[in-house]
């Protein structure tokens, strides 16, 4: 009896590893589809990212690719071994670049993934996510009031690099493009600007390679 039983639970244990691997990788799914204004269902999420995904891969801070698989490894360890996803989706014909990000905000990390067109500058999408923002404040990030803000703004300006500013609502600025920043959640606001510096800095030239 103890055997079947250890046999039981053995079995059960795997399968449910097995089916919370599936939702977390349909989950990752969602969210780069999402940055490209694509919004499909966790079970729809594999055939629609198979369909619009044309390339993953990894690049460095020189805009070179690198080995590895950009979608099953953890953004953030990739950004601790300095190499950065890079996934190439086909829409209406059109190429668009979707990029990861990660970050920290006030109560962990937070994440995203944001998409520009050919140019490889003015953003077609993006999307974000955390681990634990404060419920109807910072965890508004979420939102798509806050991530379609983002759609044809612009990373550089002149062919400088400049991120785009997250800034107190009705405030403005005039040194980079920007959007407004949750009411209320200043320093997710604020960590989810600093996350966009930093990461697409790491992609400044993969984005400006002309080759």
């Amino acid at each position: 009896m103890v055997v079947a039983v250890a046999v039981v639970l053995a079995f059960t244990s795997q399968s449910l590893k097995s089916f919370q691997k599936e939702n977390e990788e349909n989950d990752k799914r969602q969210q780069i589809l999402r940055s490209i204004n694509v919004r499909v269902t966790a079970k729809e999420a594999k055939q629609k990212y198979n369909e619009l995904i044309k390339d993953a891969f990894f690049v460095d801070a020189q805009g070179h690719k690198t080995d590895g698989d950009a979608f099953a490894e953890d953004v953030a360890k990739a950004f601790e071994r300095n190499v950065y996803p890079v996934f190439i989706a086909g829409i209406d014909g059109q190429t668009k670049y979707i990029m990861a990000l990660s970050g920290a905000g006030l109560w962990g990390p937070l994440w995203g993934y944001i998409s520009v067109n050919e140019d490889r500058n003015t953003v077609f999408g993006a999307d974000f996510g955390h681990a634990g923002e404060t419920p109807g404040l910072g965890a508004e990030i979420v939102n798509t009031s806050f991530s379609d803000q983002f759609a044809g703004k612009h990373i550089f300006i002149n062919n400088e690099f400049k991120s785009i500013a997250i800034v107190k609502p009705g405030k403005s600025t005039t040194e980079q493009d920007y959007v407004d920043g949750i009411s209320g959640g200043t320093i997710t606001s604020k960590g989810v600007s600093m996350m966009l510096e930093n990461s697409l800095r790491e992609y400044e030239k993969f984005l400006t390679d002309t080759n």
